[in-house]
């Protein structure tokens, strides 16, 4: 079997994973009653957070059976601390940021993800080059690439269709609205008979 095939697969599994994300915290917005949320963009980030931990923590320990690792994390496997928890800020960062842009678009939640997305392959690319320093060659064709992703960004947030606003709840005062449906044709054997 191929060494990248399962690092290959679960990148997919991310991107899939991911790409449903933002689609599914539009769906926590929150219903307005006489122009007023009835909650803040936060209250289901709490819940984001809780699935973070468990998932993480119970998931984490599971595959450190798995893999036969030591349950130490003091020492020489300090550096998992510490590298750890500034991985997990960042990505709960990046989970309130995604949240909170989410939440504050307007109708245009999916507008968001090709920005989050395509962003963040073009940060991770500039972090890289920032890290190695002057112990790699940059190749032009990098920022040919980052080009392209900006453009594909936009191409694709441009050409997401967007779901119509949420309709505002009838009041007691409107009339009722009649039913404006056609009558069924009749086949010819019907009229026949």
């Amino acid at each position: 079997m191929n060494k990248m095939l399962i690092p290959i697969l679960f990148a997919i599994g991310t991107a899939l994973f991911w790409g449903c994300y933002g689609p599914t915290i539009g769906n926590a917005q929150a219903p307005r009653v006489n122009g007023v949320p009835l909650w803040s963009p936060f209250k289901p980030y709490v819940f984001i957070g809780i699935a973070y931990l468990v998932i993480a923590i119970l998931g984490g320990l599971a595959m450190m059976g798995v893999k036969g690792d030591s349950f130490s994390f003091s020492g020489e496997h300090f550096a998992t601390v510490k590298w750890g928890f500034l991985a997990g800020c960042l990505g709960a960062f990046g989970a309130l940021c995604l949240t909170t842009a989410m939440m504050t678009s307007k109708g245009n939640a999916l507008l968001v993800m090709p920005i989050v997305f395509g962003g963040a392959v073009s940060v991770s690319a500039l972090v890289s080059v920032l890290r190695l320093g002057d112990h790699v060659q940059v190749s032009p064709v990098l920022w040919v690439g980052m080009t392209l992703t900006v453009v594909g960004v936009v191409v694709v947030a441009m050409n997401t269709p967007h779901g119509h606003a949420p309709t505002k709840p009838a009041t007691e005062s409107s009339e009722p609205v009649e039913s404006h449906a056609a009558a069924p044709i009749e086949s010819d054997d019907t009229q026949a008979s």
